[in-house]
């Protein structure tokens, strides 16, 4: 049976309505979602977000009246034991936090929907610093399903909308990353490849999409019982009435005293958090954030495919400047500093006509392993966050759009220092976030999210049109 035909053959939805989890929430644990780069805040709406995580600034996210807040800990772009210990420091803060204020609280590893990510080191890091603390965790619930941007779970297979249709992510440009590629689309079989067979795929339970559509809470609940000594439990999803009713049998197993850490994409951070899919931010709510009087700046680091040809598109619709960071230049420590400081100053000048666009050599530069990969990338971002800060500070845009999830993560912390703020919701239909910073230097600028690997091939040019126009 093709898969088109298997969807065809699906049982129908059970609809879960958001206001039913929102009342099971009433009892429930917060969570801090720990996102390893900022594009998880794309789903939802007014969350807190945070980029530093002393025990004070938790404190603060978890005063706010929200059933989560996020944690940015940007952990996929760094070293595996680098990443480690930032969770390791994140956990901590969190946990301690949550004892001062008396709230209990769930900790989640919100990855990417298209499998890249430290897994499952991340999901274990939290696991020990909570058996540190007295605590435990049972199993690990995995869901990388991204509804909006077409990224769904079948009978354990994850796949992904492409322009030749849905594939399996194993057969995608993503499952050949450089530092996170894998080979299996089987969720199960993934876990043991991810693991090296610590986990093996018969230690995996699927909540399977028949089982979620042709059961209860109860039925659910049920299987999620098993999850205990470190399983894990795939969920099944292809709508986001399956990750709430998946929802609702997670939370009453938790409320009966089950322990979970969560592994996840963006649309299960939507479903724990009792929201429904919002429309687009308003246009007046756009105007009035966004100032007059200086034009936008784009920064883009991402490299897949769909980043170079949604810019391809910017181009064809509409002029703007191209500042350009060559690569080779800016690894060369002789070249890099004069390279930069003439970028800095093209687009500063620029910024008074027109759109800024501030980007990396489109020529992937890759080392001679994963390690060296990561560190040419570390690099690399480093100086086009280092230039996007230069810019910013001696002509304040009137918004910043950043394009890909690392760059996201780095302009936010190091262009823009910005210490909290709100996830506001989306541009577009459930993908690109825009943040309102309430603190640092850059308090009310519009900050844009903007993963690398989302929307179709106008859409970046759809989302400066919609700021501009505001």
């Amino acid at each position: 049976m093709s898969f088109t035909a298997r969807l065809d053959a699906l049982p129908g939805v059970r609809a879960v309505p958001a206001e039913q989890v929102r009342q099971a929430l009433r009892t429930a644990a917060r969570v801090a979602f720990l996102d390893d780069d900022p594009t998880g805040t794309q789903t939802v709406r007014d969350l807190p977000v945070l980029t530093r995580w002393s025990v004070e600034d938790v404190r603060w996210a978890l005063r706010q009246d929200t059933a989560g807040f996020f944690v940015l800990t940007n952990t996929r772009s760094l070293a595996p034991e680098q990443a480690a210990e930032r969770d390791r420091e994140v956990v901590g803060a969190c946990l301690a936090a949550a004892e001062e204020e008396g709230v209990r609280l769930v900790l989640a590893s919100r990855g990417d929907s298209t499998l890249r990510g430290h897994f499952p080191l991340e999901t274990d890091v939290i696991g020990e610093v909570i058996a540190d603390r007295g605590g435990r965790v049972d199993g690990v619930v995995l869901a990388p399903a991204y509804t909006d941007a077409g990224r769904v779970t079948v009978d354990g297979v994850h796949w992904l909308r492409s322009p030749d249709g849905l594939v399996p992510v194993a057969d995608s440009e993503f499952a050949r990353d450089a530092t996170f590629g894998f080979r299996s689309s089987r969720l199960a079989d993934w876990v043991a490849e991810k693991s090296a067979g610590r986990i093996p795929a018969d230690r995996v339970t699927a909540l399977t999409i028949d089982a979620i559509r042709r059961g209860t809470t109860e039925s659910l609940r049920e299987r999620l019982a098993g999850v205990r000594g470190g399983r894990v439990a795939v969920l099944d999803a292809v709508e986001d009435d399956d990750l709430r009713a998946a929802v609702l049998a997670i939370l009453a197993e938790e409320e009966s005293g089950a322990s979970f850490v969560y592994r996840i994409g963006p649309s299960f951070v939507r479903a724990r958090v009792g929201q429904a899919a919002h429309p687009p931010l308003a246009p007046e709510w756009l105007a009035a954030l966004t100032r007059t009087g200086t034009h936008g700046l784009l920064v883009v680091g991402s490299h897949v495919g769909l980043t170079s040809g949604q810019l391809a598109r910017l181009a064809e619709r509409r002029p703007f400047t191209a500042v350009e960071l060559d690569v080779p230049a800016v690894l060369d420590d002789e070249r890099a500093e004069d390279h930069i400081s003439a970028a800095v100053a093209a687009a500063t000048a620029a910024l008074g006509d027109g759109l800024v666009v501030l980007s990396t050599s489109r020529t992937l530069v890759r080392g001679d392993d994963e390690a060296a990969s990561l560190g040419i990338a570390r690099r690399v971002s480093a100086a086009l966050t280092q230039a996007a800060g230069r810019i910013v500070a001696a002509r304040r845009p009137a918004f910043v759009v950043a394009k890909g999830g690392i760059t996201s993560s780095d302009v936010a912390t190091g262009a823009l220092g910005i210490d909290r703020a709100w996830a506001r919701g989306s541009l577009l239909p459930g993908i690109v976030s825009l943040w309102e910073p309430v603190a640092g230097p850059a308090v009310g600028l519009p900050y844009v999210v903007f993963a690398g690997n989302v929307g179709d091939r106008d859409s970046l040019a759809d989302v400066v049109e919609r700021l501009e126009q505001a």
